[in-house]
């Protein structure tokens, strides 16, 4: 009995140095999570731009940032036709993303100018370009979006807004084939989205660029079969890779504002040339058949 009072004793100094060691821990679980939060994943990734983005956001008409424009005349530049460069009039996050886009076969830059604004208001720089000529193929279009691209980084007077090192192309017809002649010809494009594409080519074994391929499935001039999809399935497997068939739609569709379009156009651009993961959930799982989606595929979840 004489002993109890001092067994006692020690039981309450191992109940404390217990909750003391559980206080340590707990307070290094709060230090990683503080480590690892929203915070330090911003710091994981400097690229990320704008808000965390919804559905509603995605698909909206503008995103959050208020675009600026500039026309730049083909007298202006070499190795392309001029064009209009749209782009975040804010310089408060830094440098942005750019994307060159070719019109197609016998078109100017008005049929490709809704992505304009429409991309740059989610935080991109974006320059729809005229081509040389209205007949120009798509090998000499690929040439040509590099050479916006160049003039984007190197010469243009919104150079120092833009990273030289995230860069993507997209084109609609002899365009789309254009924008897959480029990722070819350039591996370090960070993205290419081909819309309702038109080349010779079939097979795209060389590309290391991301790329989402819009087909129509009513499309005549560039039907899915002979065209999007030996593309798509000529990229090589193991790339980053999707393609999107359009319902109850045709060549022309990517001439006009498209909110699927500009929805799956957004989530590619911003997951490969921002690197921003928040986009991921609107790419995979794959976006399943609707009103206005025939078919879609790809490999997911994404790897680079």
């Amino acid at each position: 009995m004489q002993q109890f009072p001092h067994s006692t004793s020690g039981l309450r100094r191992r109940i404390s140095r217990r909750f003391a060691g559980l206080a340590t821990a707990t307070a290094a679980v709060v230090g990683l999570t503080t480590l690892t939060g929203p915070g330090a994943q911003a710091a994981d990734n400097p690229y990320e731009r704008g808000p965390a983005p919804t559905e509603s956001s995605i698909e909206a008409a503008r995103g959050p940032y208020a675009v600026s424009q500039i026309s730049v005349s083909s007298l202006s530049v070499r190795g392309f036709g001029g064009g209009t460069i749209y782009y975040p009039t804010s310089t408060a996050d830094g440098t942005f993303g750019a994307v060159a886009i070719s019109p197609g076969y016998t078109a100017y830059q008005s049929s490709i100018a809704w992505l304009g604004p429409r991309l740059a208001s989610q935080g991109f720089v974006v320059f729809t370009i005229d081509t040389n000529t209205t007949l120009d193929q798509p090998g000499s279009r690929g040439d040509q979006l590099l050479a916006a691209l160049d003039h984007l980084t190197q010469s243009s007077a919104v150079r120092n807004r833009i990273d030289g090192s995230r860069l993507g192309v997209m084109g609609h017809s002899m365009g789309g084939g254009g924008s897959l002649e480029a990722a070819k010809d350039r591996p370090s494009l960070q993205a290419a989205v081909p819309l309702t594409p038109w080349n010779l080519d079939k097979t795209w074994p060389e590309l290391r660029t991301p790329t989402l391929i819009f087909g129509a499935d009513g499309d005549t001039i560039a039907p899915v079969s002979s065209h999007s999809e030996p593309f798509y399935n000529g990229l090589p497997s193991a790339l980053d890779r999707a393609y999107i068939e359009l319902n109850n739609a045709t060549h022309f569709t990517p001439n006009t504002s498209n909110t699927t379009i500009a929805k799956y156009s957004i989530s590619w651009l911003k997951r490969f040339i921002d690197n921003d993961t928040r986009y991921e959930q609107f790419l995979c799982p794959l976006p399943r058949p609707s009103l206005t989606i025939e078919e879609s595929r790809g490999n997911c979840p994404h790897t680079s």
